[in-house]
């Protein structure tokens, strides 16, 4: 049958193939096959790529702060993991070092202390150092450390140390500024707080009527656990702790005072160590710093006391690493719990420290 093609028809004229006729079928059309070992080839390249770019920054900051960290003779001070930050320009001849004291006073502080200190000591050309405070406090034994490391710091080099107070520098802070030749304090300083706390969590009525859950606590003696978070305090505890615990800490901190404020006597001393806050105008008022002033005038100050002028005053600062780096990126994992942490949350501590929260 023949099929016309009719004038405005869209459908095109069909023919139907001789009987016993063969015709090859015509294969539809498929788009071409792409090259996908290629696309592997990119991207593989592509990632090599940019990790390279990022290792070469990661090089470029550390060679930038190895340059800026200060001359070879500070080679100490970078091997500790930190370097000089210059505030005021002068001859390196004539240095003044700042040390910051900064957060809540514990090992790792004391520890980043006596570095620094280290260092200071190690440089001919530091002539002074300004610890630099800005602490409510913290640990006892931290404190003390720190108190030691200043003392023998002057002790063994000659070297003044004058302690720089701002916003808050408060019972630990107070103790280890009281190592040091003299105190200033910033106008709006917060500072005093001399005396000693221990808190303690007694978790026991939560256990038992909230959670129905028993401890079992088998010791050697009555006073083994004392103070104990599952059990109530009773006074006879508070009492032994006290004895114990709290007054010799105390009568410490009192002494240090007393032997580091020469304008105090130790009668003077106890009336203020009630645990009372002072701002810088009655800290001075009550012979607790030296003067009121800012940071410009603690230069000067440190600067009559080592006998120099013009000085340069650097501060030192932690140099970043790719160590320091990971280690920063650990600490951020709430989740790294292990039993040395629960221990220290649990158990009670002993502080100077202004809990003004």
């Amino acid at each position: 049958m023949e099929y016309e093609n009719r004038p405005g028809s869209d459908t095109p004229p069909q023919t139907t193939p001789p009987a016993g006729s063969y015709q090859t079928p015509v294969p539809t059309t498929a788009e071409p096959r792409k090259a996908s070992g290629w696309r592997i080839f990119w991207g593989v390249l592509l990632a090599l790529s940019v990790l390279a770019n990022v290792v070469l920054l990661f090089m470029i900051i550390m060679v930038f702060s190895l340059v800026m960290s200060g001359p070879r003779e500070l080679f100490d001070s970078r091997r500790d993991g930190f370097g000089e930050e210059v505030l005021v320009k002068g001859p390196t001849s004539r240095k003044i070092a700042v040390i910051r004291l900064e957060g809540i006073i514990d090992g790792a502080q004391s520890e980043r202390l006596r570095k620094h200190l280290r260092a200071a000591r190690n440089d001919q050309n530091v002539k002074a150092v300004i610890v630099r405070t800005i602490t409510p406090g913290g640990t006892v034994a931290a404190s003390d450390q720190m108190h030691n490391e200043i003392t023998k710091f002057r002790r063994e080099t000659g070297k003044p140390v004058v302690a720089f107070m701002q916003s808050v520098a408060a019972s630990g802070g107070y103790y280890t500024s009281v190592a040091c030749d003299k105190i200033i304090a910033e106008p709006t300083v917060i500072t005093g707080s001399i005396g000693v706390i221990m808190n303690n969590l007694v978790i026991k009525e939560l256990l038992e009527e909230k959670l129905g859950v028993q401890p079992v606590i088998i010791k050697s003696g009555l006073k083994k656990d004392w103070p104990s978070m599952f059990t109530e305090t009773t006074e006879e505890q508070k009492q032994y702790l006290f004895d114990k615990l709290i007054g010799p800490a105390y009568e410490r901190f009192v002494a240090l005072v007393d032997q580091g404020r020469d304008d105090l006597s130790e009668q003077e001393v106890r009336r203020l160590a009630d645990g009372s806050i002072y701002g810088a105008e009655e800290a001075l008022a009550n012979k607790l710093v030296d003067q009121v002033g800012y940071f410009e005038d603690a230069v000067r100050l440190t600067e009559q006391l080592a006998g120099i002028s013009d000085a340069r005053v650097i501060e030192y600062t932690r140099l970043f690493t790719i160590s320091s780096l990971l280690g920063a990126e650990a600490k951020l994992a709430p989740w790294q719990v292990d039993r040395n942490t629960i221990h220290e949350l649990a158990a009670p501590q002993l502080m100077y420290l202004w809990d003004g929260r």
